[in-house]
């Protein structure tokens, strides 16, 4: 612990000794508390800002367990503020003091001003990156503002609780808080683009009309453009570069950012859970915005370098200073660290709590898993999050990857996380596009990827079955491209996946032609039916249930433009696949018997009933050993009893259901399908079609043929 030293008898200090904890600014009546933590600093002084700029320095008197604290007086709510810090300037060892750069606070609640591109921004001298930089950052930098209770313990929540809404009752609709609404002409134009216009009616009748119950929104944190991509005259778009893990993206906000974005975003999480929707949060927790050790020094490498970023190997050929990066973003957080491993655990909390959040997206979560540098799914990071008494109440969901050739950790991952199942997209989308061997694994996707989930005793909905993404192309350029069009980006079309599994129907882009159209039209909406109705939980990303496009673009992350933002006009709208979509999604929400716990087992689930799942060959018998090794074969059913469930009810009853028939025809050539002969069903009705000659309401009995168009859909739900 530092101690004052007094400079003469009777001295009173402008500064209060304050407090160590909380970290970040604590606004009260008398003073507001700033405590930052920097254990290798050998002095910190908080600056305030006025309205005009101008900047007040106050030494902050107290070092506690290394955080640098004290309680200013007089310190209205809305102040800006940053930290500067003197100390060792040794970049080999991960010390990067340098008073001339005004820091922010990792644990501000809201954060005001832009980040401009500027030779200050460094910590070093442009000049000479051995020494530090002399010019003044705190022009070039954005700023943390105190946050009074009117926007944090005093909002009224109206008594709003969590959902508790099962996995396997759950559909992730992914969205950009700013996309979703910068063209909708029924959210009033100052709303659009923030967290106000998401809550808007017009956006949360559309979600509950669709059928949806959680929205996953890409990143709210507050985050910046790199200085690469603002040279270019672009902006980060998708908010993967955050830079305060507490505060939501000020640009979001229709109110202000001097706390007020505060106060908006919990308007809106309590609007949609006022209208039965789960709000999740798609957090970055990986790396900064600080790169590099050439990138900008903006929070905690001024702060605590060596405590934060994880740093190569000390017997590898590199720069002692270089950072180990496994994210392909300069730096990668070292969640070995303490003052790390607690940032990302306080801000989880925070969200958690404070803004009611349901739920959670770890982008690259395998760069968070590291001991040491090797992958370690029982570590430091994922233990703590097991044990937490909050964190293990909130949904949790793994990207089970990062930018390493090790990462990919698809099915390894421990309960209670549910996980991202790239595997489910590749397989069907290489079914759709006539690319697969035939529809073996076609079913085990289908049924919930039991190679990947049933070994570790995890349940179906631990896969999350996407198609899309925010990265990669929209379901509508998925049938419209086989190349992607990224020159808009100004990377000479080198960014971006090269392996899309997508297909155009023999003309790469948009046509006139009705036939591609009507190809084009139909096999997006069997992906959008077959995604809804698998077992799992469906992620849909936003605008695709209208068929939005960005023009072949398939890593927009910087197009803040009409190249992302979803267009409401009713003349660009596949509205065939709308219909299809919130059709699937109403089945799924009526039936059980498409969103069970239990694995399919394809034996009884009562004694002398029928098997729980049957896999259907278009001669209508159950499918054979050859049949699965059938390469050729486009064609697959599957019988999906319900009289009864193998789950059991809230009470341990059992449960009925009515037992489906789903037929998938992948195939360029129609074909006939048998309504399999059983003693259970002897009657069904259509009640999902793709095919427009398979009318809704038609009605089929055991042994009859049903003749279904090339690519096409047809769920169909016994009469008995």
């Amino acid at each position: 612990m530092r101690a004052r030293t007094w400079q003469v008898l009777g001295e009173r200090s402008d500064v209060w000794p304050g407090r160590y904890e909380p970290r970040g600014a604590t606004w009260g009546e008398q003073a507001t508390n700033f405590a930052v933590h920097a254990p290798r600093a050998t002095a910190a002084w908080v600056c305030l800002f006025d309205d005009d700029g101008a900047e007040t320095r106050h030494p902050l008197p107290e070092h506690t367990m290394g955080t640098w604290h004290g309680a200013v007086p007089g310190v209205a709510p809305g102040t800006r503020y940053g930290y500067r810090l003197d100390g060792p300037w040794d970049p080999a060892t991960g010390a990067r003091f340098n008073p001339q750069r005004l820091l922010l606070d990792p644990y501000a609640r809201a954060v005001c001003g832009e980040l401009v591109p500027h030779p200050a921004l460094a910590a070093h001298d442009p000049e000479d990156p051995t020494r530090p930089g002399p010019e003044d950052s705190a022009p070039y930098v954005p700023r943390g503002v105190v946050v009074g209770p009117e926007h944090l313990e005093d909002f009224d929540w109206r008594g709003d609780t969590p959902s508790w809404r099962r996995w396997r009752d759950t559909v992730i609709y992914e969205l950009h808080v700013k996309g979703m609404t910068a063209l909708h002409p029924l959210v009033p134009e100052e709303l659009r683009g923030t967290y106000a216009g998401l809550a808007h009616p017009a956006v949360i009748g559309h979600l509950k009309e669709l059928g949806v119950t959680a929205v996953e929104l890409l990143p709210v944190h507050h985050f910046v453009s790199e200085p690469g991509v603002m040279e270019r005259g672009l902006t980060n778009y998708w908010g993967y570069n955050s830079l305060a893990y507490f505060a939501p993206h000020a640009a979001y906000s229709a109110a202000g950012d001097r706390g007020q974005q505060v106060r908006e975003f919990k308007e809106m999480v309590r609007a949609f859970h006022e209208a039965d929707l789960d709000v999740f949060l798609d957090v970055v927790y990986n790396h900064t915005a600080e790169a590099g050790p050439d990138g900008p020094c903006l929070s905690l490498r001024g702060l605590d370098d060596a405590g934060y970023y994880t740093r190569i190997d000390p017997d590898a050929e590199a720069p002692p200073d270089t950072y180990w990066d496994a994210t392909g973003c300069g730096n990668t957080v070292d969640t070995n660290h303490p003052p790390a491993l607690r940032l990302i655990l306080d801000s989880l909390r925070y969200w958690a709590t404070e803004m009611h959040v349901d739920g959670f997206r770890f982008d690259l979560l395998s760069a968070l898993t590291r001991t040491d540098r090797e992958l370690d799914v029982a570590g430091r990071f994922m233990s703590a999050v097991a044990q937490d008494p909050v964190l293990r109440g909130v949904k949790l969901i793994a990207e089970p990857w990062d930018a390493t050739m090790d990462g990919y950790r698809v099915g390894q991952v421990p309960a209670p996380w549910v996980e991202w199942n790239d595997q489910y997209r590749d397989a069907l989308r290489d079914f759709w596009r006539g690319a697969s061997d035939g529809v073996r694994t076609l079913a085990t996707r289908v049924a919930g990827s039991s190679d990947l989930y049933a070994d570790d005793g995890r349940s179906p909905y631990a896969s999350v079955n996407f198609l899309t993404a925010h990265d990669g192309f929209t379901l509508r350029d998925l049938v419209t491209y086989e190349h992607k069009h990224n020159e808009a980006n100004g990377e000479d079309n080198r960014d971006g996946s090269d392996h899309s599994r997508s297909q155009n129907f023999g003309v790469e882009g948009e046509t006139d032609d009705p036939e591609v159209q009507r190809l084009r039209r139909r096999t997006a909406a069997n992906m959008m039916a077959a995604l809804c109705l698998s077992n799992g939980v469906p992620m849909l990303t936003a605008g695709d249930e209208r068929g939005r496009t960005q023009g072949g673009n398939n890593n927009a992350y910087c197009q803040d433009n009409p190249i992302s933002w979803i267009d409401w006009s009713p003349e660009n709208a596949w509205p065939e696949v709308w219909d299809i979509a919130r059709t699937a999604l109403r089945l799924r929400r009526e039936h059980h018997v498409l969103r069970q716990r239990h694995w399919f087992e394809g034996v009884p689930t009562v004694v002398g009933g029928p098997k729980d799942l049957v896999w259907l060959h278009p001669a209508g018998r159950e499918m054979t050993e050859a049949d699965w090794h059938d390469g050729g074969l486009r064609t697959l059913g599957v019988f999906l009893n319900g009289r009864p469930l193998r789950s059991p009810g809230p009470r341990g009853e059992q449960q009925v259901d009515a037992s489906l028939v789903v037929w998938i025809h992948g195939g360029t050539e129609a074909v006939s399908v048998q309504h399999p002969v059983n003693q259970w069903v002897s009657e069904a009705e259509v009640v999902l079609s793709t095919d427009p000659d398979v009318a809704l309401g038609r009605r089929l009995r055991v042994g009859e043929d049903l003749l279904l168009d090339a690519r096409s859909t047809v769920v169909l739900r016994a009469s008995d």
